[in-house]
Order: C-alpha cells, then sequence, then structure tokens
C-alpha cells in the first residue's frame, strides 16, 4: 500500500499537472470506485471548475475546486496510481476506475488493478484549530469524511507535543500505535519499522512506558525518515507504485529494517529479526532496539 511517502510524491506530481487547469470532465469507469455514493450527481456539478489546490492529509489527497464547497477525494487503497496523459486515450486504461480530463487536453487516470482504491466528493469542514486543512492547501478547511483523520509528520501544524500525549495514554504497543491514524496519519508498516529502528525503540513496547520526550522524538524521526522518502520518490517493491510520470521510487535501497530479515543491522551487525505485532509484520535488531535510546 502506498504510505504517506509514496502519495505525498504522488500530491506533489498532481499538483504540478492540475494546479490551475479546469477539469473539463470526470469520467467514472468503476462502479467499485464510488461504492461510497449512490448519488454520483455531484461529479457533473465539479466538473468545469478550476483546481485550485491539491491537497494531502495522511494517505488521502484531495481536490480544492473553484467555488464549490466540495471537494474530490481520493485514497489509492494497495494499488492505486494517479498517472499523467497528454492526451485523453480511445479506451480508459486498463484497471483505470476513472479520468479526469483538463483543459489543457491533458488527462490524469486513476489506476487501481486491485480495486481497494476509491474517490468520492465530500463536504468541506472548518478545521477544529482553524490551520489548514493538510500538506498543500492554505485554507482551515478539511474534506468532511477526513475530519476523524489526525494530522500527519509532515503536516506543519501537527500538534507534536499534543500528539505524542494522547500516544502515550494507551498500553498498546508503539509500532500499533504509530499505525492507528487517531493519533499521528500517514505512518504505514514500512516508515513505522524504519522509524523504531532509527531511535532504537522495541516495537512492542507500550506506548504508555515510553517518556513523553521519546514520543515527541519519534514522530520528529518518523517526518525526516519520510522526507528522506519523498526525495527520492518513495518506496517502489514492484510495478503496483509509481509516481504520476510512471517513474519508480528508490527509498527501498535505504531501508534499514523493513524487509531485512536476516541482514546485518547497519548499526550493531546483528542480524535483523521478523516479528509480528498487531497481525503486522515487524522488523526489528533484537539488539539495538530496546526500551532505551540508543547510545
Amino acid at each position: 500500500m502506498p504510505e504517506l511517502p509514496e502519495v505525498e510524491t504522488i500530491r506533489l506530481g498532481v499538483e504540478r499537472r492540475l494546479r490551475g487547469r479546469t477539469l473539463t470532465d470526470i469520467e467514472l469507469h468503476s462502479s467499485r470506485a464510488t461504492r461510497h455514493e449512490a448519488d454520483l450527481s455531484a461529479y457533473a456539478e465539479l466538473a468545469g471548475r478550476r483546481v485550485l489546490e491539491v491537497a494531502r492529509r495522511g494517505k488521502f489527497l484531495w481536490l480544492v475546486l473553484e467555488d464549490s464547497p466540495r471537494a474530490l477525494v481520493l485514497h489509492l487503497g494497495m494499488s492505486g496510481q494517479l498517472l499523467a496523459l497528454s492526451s485523453p486515450l480511445a479506451a480508459p486504461l486498463r484497471h483505470a476506475a476513472a479520468t479526469l480530463l483538463t483543459d489543457d487536453g491533458g488527462a490524469l487516470a486513476f489506476v487501481d488493478q486491485r480495486t481497494f482504491g476509491y474517490l468520492r466528493t465530500s463536504p468541506l469542514l472548518p478545521t477544529p484549530d482553524e490551520r489548514p486543512g493538510g500538506q498543500g492547501t492554505v485554507l482551515p478547511d478539511v474534506p468532511e469524511v477526513l475530519a476523524h483523520i489526525a494530522r500527519d509528520p509532515l503536516d506543519p501544524h501537527l500538534d507534536t507535543g499534543a500528539a505524542a500525549e494522547r500516544m502515550g495514554g494507551t498500553a498498546s504497543a508503539i509500532k500499533r500505535v504509530l499505525l492507528d491514524q487517531r493519533y499521528v496519519s500517514g505512518i504505514g508498516n514500512i516508515y513505522a519499522d524504519e522509524a523504531l529502528w532509527a531511535i532504537g525503540l522495541h516495537p512492542e513496547v507500550p506506548a504508555a512506558a515510553i517518556p513523553q520526550e521519546q514520543l515527541w522524538e519519534l514522530i520528529r524521526t518518523a517526518a525526516e525518515v519520510m522526507r528522506a522518502a519523498v526525495e527520492v520518490g518513495g518506496t517502489s517493491f514492484d510495478a503496483l507504485y509509481v509516481d504520476t510520470e510512471g517513474e519508480a521510487g528508490y527509498f527501498a535501497r535505504e531501508l534499514a529494517a523493513y524487509g531485512q530479515r536476516g541482514a546485518p543491522c547497519r548499526r550493531c551487525g546483528t542480524l535483523i529479526e521478523k516479528l509480528v505485532v498487531g497481525g503486522r509484520a515487524t522488523y526489528v535488531c533484537p539488539s539495538c532496539q530496546t526500551r532505551g535510546w540508543v547510545t
């Protein structure tokens, strides 16, 4: 599944292609992709409007459209891609769920082989903290369907202290807490393992047992790891994740923990082990990931 760095990489590509352009049409090819809405008339109402912003919170994207109280929300699911086309095709791409046509003659295809992704329209609501709703927007609004999603580590308006305090209020394993979108959003399996390795925390340690200053540092470290991933286009393990131009990301070369079972730890040389935490494959160094800081 694309995680925050992959979705941010895609957001930047969509922003380059769509910001300032008018959506001349929104072609829907798959009823599964619009499964959250019975009435599809709102899509016709969004067509003909100019794209003002391409925003993101966690793993969700949305388009802010001129003079519209509704946003177009997209979630990529397990295998979703947003591919820029120089011109519309005679027939939709294979596995295409939708195609956005623009006034410059171009198009953006939402392709989803495994069909877990979706798009939907949603009213924009004011953010409770009156700050911009996410990365890529200056408006203090967020789509109603995303209002329950916490801000993410790359959001400049994340209150890191408040997020750390919420995380410290649960006895769940810290790996499970990192994956829970109610505390901070956008962190998936890959970057949770990488952040925990980076500061030497074991993924099974209860969040409530971790000092607040370490939880602060964990959130900041997750942000640093994900910024580094965005710089190289995210992590691609196969052809299912590519950016809007069809290019793979290269952060897999930098992974220190995730997927490294049996490889020597880059810090201490001990072989990386694989555990299961909260039903998720988890990679950990048994020697230098302890309950305390790396020394």
